[in-house]
């Protein structure tokens, strides 16, 4: 099971907000990049990047911090403002190992088809749910598509990889939402990343009992814990392998 760290960028700094809001922001460094080097350093092999900016505008506003990043030679998977397909192949371009698209995939399934086809497994759909449905720009928007009917389609058109963020336990250091994570990992033909609610190792534990259950359960997004210092990254990934 692989573990994400996760850097999320927002005026340049990382930041992280409690089910996703944008007045609820805590600043934790003014350099993401020495946050995802303090990863690096733990020995994460990959970083889960957010344009909180380009989430909320629709078009990415932080690729100079997502380069300072790449550059550090981890494996990126940014997501953040991706509506585009000029806007996808910049963020490749950059030498982003995966990314990840949210709103303009719960718009058009036309869109995402087309992607896939195009860049293959370098494309990952980003479900993120409240009350078992999609929310889109930013989360700003809610009562779209329903979760996990919409899981099923994607990976009916040949997604790879789902990353599905539960927008209630996001930020708040109260555990995953394990009963929705097992709706989504039952209707996905792919692989699935869990994000949101991690608190403690216990979290991780019971995620990796989840995974052999449910094998496509590919890893989880581990974000405010970390930076709260209530798990240690070096021991997350000892548990992980």
């Amino acid at each position: 099971m692989t573990i994400y760290p996760a850097v999320d960028i927002k005026g340049g700094r990382c930041v992280r907000l409690a089910q996703g809001r944008a007045d609820r922001e805590t600043v934790y460094t003014d350099d993401p990049s020495a946050a995802a080097a303090e990863f690096r350093a733990a020995g994460a092999a990959w970083v889960h990047v957010v344009d909180l900016d380009g989430a909320f505008s629709g078009e990415p506003q932080n690729l100079a911090a997502v380069s300072a990043i790449v550059a550090l030679g981890m494996r990126v998977q940014l997501g953040g403002g991706l509506r585009t397909r000029a806007a996808v192949e910049r963020a490749l371009g950059l030498g982003v190992a995966r990314v990840v698209v949210g709103t303009r995939a719960a718009e058009s399934e036309a869109f995402v088809g087309d992607l896939v086809h195009a860049f293959g497994a370098r494309v990952a759909v980003g479900i993120d749910a409240r009350d078992g449905r999609i929310a889109v720009k930013g989360w700003v928007e809610a009562g779209g598509p329903d979760a996990v009917a919409f899981a099923g389609r994607m990976g009916a058109l040949g997604v790879s990889t789902l990353i599905h963020t539960d927008i209630a336990t996001d930020g708040m250091l109260a555990g995953p939402n394990y009963a929705a994570l097992e709706a989504i990992l039952g209707a996905a033909g792919c692989a699935v990343i869990a994000s949101g609610g991690v608190s403690g190792r216990d979290d991780v534990l019971r995620l990796a009992e989840m995974k052999k259950r449910r094998p496509n359960l590919d890893g989880v997004i581990v974000g405010k814990a970390l930076y709260e210092r209530r798990v240690d990254l070096g021991d997350l990934l000892a548990l992980a392998r």
